[in-house]
């Protein structure tokens, strides 16, 4: 039997303090089993050796370098899945990224079916009237009418205020002869014209229907001589009143009225009766447009003026000078207040802005007397 060194066996029984755990395991398994280290087999063709047992033992060896160490073992089964953790906390949200480019615009789709006719809309309010469009153009002349007949005598119109003469215009052709109206009052002569060039005779009319007596025509007479004299009569009125106007200058025409002024300063005593001898009275506006006509003279004299009304006889009630209550009437803001304290304020004044006030009789006002 070969035996193995004394210290080869120790350094097999060593464990390798580098080699970890796997090189004991090792050196344990070749302890137990020491047949494995050695040769059993007798030698051919030698004596047998003498037991070793009576030998002294060798001195101690050096002590070995350490050996590589060894390959890595062979990964282990994975162990069973532990269990499943709480769940974490949300994490905060992160920046949102940048905008992305706009993609390529698609291909048109096709048009849809038409849809149902909805119901027709309730009709909208009407709007504000348009601007009106321009004049037009002055059509060409109709040519010359048959003949009317004569139309009855119509009532008498009023007295238009006299124009001044127009241009002498060139004589127009006969247009269509229109029904007699009412007698207007003689307008001045006016300068005479050409002769017109003579006409072209006309077709002769068809026979009238038999006349009337002449009772018709006496009476036809009689209607026209009553509208003259309704005419003189305006005439001899329109001729006084332009006459007393002539009296005072610095007048204003409203219709039919006359506003006139002398300039004179006076208490409402004076300044009426001055007025009443010129067969006028003070200034009684019953309109807008006659109020505005007293007002633009008392602007041009810088100074207000009496008006005829007065609350003399009722205090708060204002009439004029006939006792006829107020048609119109301007009063400034808070009037009348009746406030002067030395004495009441019964008569009225206007002022250049055309608003009244009540004043005391016995201020000295611009005179405007009206015909």
């Amino acid at each position: 039997m070969l035996l193995l060194p004394l210290s080869v066996l120790l350094l097999l029984t060593q464990p390798w303090r580098s080699l970890g755990a796997e090189m004991t395991i090792f050196s344990q398994k070749i302890l137990a089993n020491a047949c494995t280290l050695v040769m059993c087999s007798p030698l051919e063709g030698h004596l047998p050796g003498h037991d070793g047992e009576d030998g002294r033992e060798g001195p101690h060896g050096e002590k070995g370098d350490p050996g590589l160490p060894g390959p890595a073992g062979r990964a282990g089964m994975p162990g069973r899945v532990g269990p499943i953790g709480p769940k974490g906390d949300n994490g905060s949200a992160g920046e949102p990224g940048p905008k992305g480019d706009t993609g390529p615009r698609g291909p048109p789709g096709m048009p849809g079916p038409a849809g149902i006719e909805g119901p027709s809309g309730k009709q909208g309010s009407m709007g504000p009237p348009g601007t009106p469009g321009p004049k037009g153009e002055t059509g060409p002349k109709g040519g010359v009418g048959a003949p009317g007949m004569q139309g009855f005598p119509g009532p008498a119109g009023l007295k238009g205020e006299k124009g001044a003469p127009g241009e002498t215009g060139a004589p127009g052709r006969a247009g269509v002869a229109g029904p007699s109206g009412a007698i207007g009052p003689q307008g001045p002569s006016g300068a005479r014209g050409p002769p017109g060039l003579k006409g072209d005779r006309g077709d002769p009319g068809e026979r009238g229907a038999k006349g009337e007596s002449g009772l018709a025509e006496v009476n036809a007479l009689k209607q026209r001589v009553t509208i003259l004299d309704g005419h003189l009569r305006r005439f001899q009125n329109a001729f006084s009143q332009y006459k007393k106007a002539v009296l005072f200058p610095d007048g204003q025409a409203v219709g039919e009225k006359i506003f006139k002024t002398a300039g004179a300063v006076k208490s409402y005593s004076d300044a009426e009766q001055l007025c009443r001898e010129a067969k006028g009275q003070l200034a009684s506006p019953r309109s807008e447009a006659e109020n505005e006509a007293v007002t633009q003279m008392v602007r041009a004299r810088k100074n207000n003026a009496y008006l005829s009304m007065n609350d003399i006889s009722t205090e708060g009630r204002f009439t004029y000078p006939t006792g006829e209550i107020l048609v119109y009437s301007n009063w400034a803001k808070g009037e009348p207040n009746n406030s002067d304290e030395g004495e009441p304020e019964n008569c009225v004044e206007i002022h250049p802005e055309g608003k009244w006030n009540d004043v005391p009789c016995s201020r000295q006002l611009l005179v405007i007397c009206e015909f």
